[in-house]
């Protein structure tokens, strides 16, 4: 499989033939209002051209709506006639905006030979969830290839642990930039995604959502100090920058 962090979340996928966009977020550097009152957002520019992000896309697949994972510019260039896979309750309102082949994943869905399983996830703890609202995370299984469990925008809880621990996933995705909201965290910290380490002793650790929005309180280097003080290595703990490519194979995992 080759995996390509384009910016924040947004991930290209050529995984077992086909190739699937993650969470698609196109909007220039700075045209979106700060969350956190230190810069506007984005951070930075795409680092590839968006026809270049979009092509070979086959499957689309979105976590949640908020304005970081599936804009208003991703909405205009990605094709209205392109399969999209959401969570349940968000597909009425990606249809609103044209798409025309919008499904929810409830629990297993199969696509040209892809699994996905729906995955819970928790975008923080407590009352800032009635702000933030629900989101999914998902594992991804196919013939030949590592499987994947993309966590999403999830604190580290129960649930996320349950699942590393019932499918010893080859490849485990994190958010890790520790975003706060009002004083909240809504994604793992650095402390968390080492703890993800820990707990998933036999995966490959795959840190993004990294250095793109102002309300993240740690950067790619700084996780990759408190990693290294926790005796978690480069090798097993991967921080890829923007636009950069992973080969990956599961026995160069494992």
């Amino acid at each position: 499989m080759k995996l390509q962090l384009i910016r924040n979340a947004t991930l290209k996928l050529d995984y077992a033939g086909r190739t699937v966009l993650i969470d698609p977020y196109f909007a220039p550097k700075h045209s979106q209002p700060s969350f956190a009152g230190r810069s506007p957002n984005p951070l930075v520019e795409l680092p590839v051209s968006i026809d270049k992000i979009l092509d070979g896309v086959e499957l689309v697949i979105v976590s949640h709506l908020h304005e970081d994972h599936f804009d208003e510019v991703a909405m205009e260039h990605v094709p209205k006639h392109m399969p999209i896979i959401c969570q349940p309750g968000d597909e009425a309102e990606i249809r609103g905006a044209g798409f025309t082949e919008v499904s929810p994943l409830t629990d297993m869905a199969t696509w040209e030979g892809l699994t996905l399983t729906r995955r819970e996830g928790s975008h923080g703890l407590g009352p800032v969830l009635e702000e933030m609202g629900s989101v999914m995370g998902f594992s991804l299984e196919a013939a030949g290839e590592p499987s994947i469990y993309w966590a999403g925008d999830t604190v580290l809880y129960p649930p996320v642990t349950d699942v590393i621990r019932a499918t010893s996933p080859d490849i485990l995705i994190t958010h890790s930039c520790g975003a706060l909201w009002n004083g909240d965290l809504i994604v793992m910290n650095a402390e968390e995604t080492i703890a993800v380490c820990e707990i998933a002793a036999s995966s490959l650790v795959i840190a993004t959502h990294m250095e793109a929005l102002d309300h993240a309180t740690i950067g790619r280097e700084g996780l990759r100090r408190a990693a290294e003080a926790r005796g978690i290595p480069a090798s097993r703990l991967l921080i890829p920058a923007d636009g950069e490519v992973l080969v990956l194979t599961r026995s160069a995992i494992h």
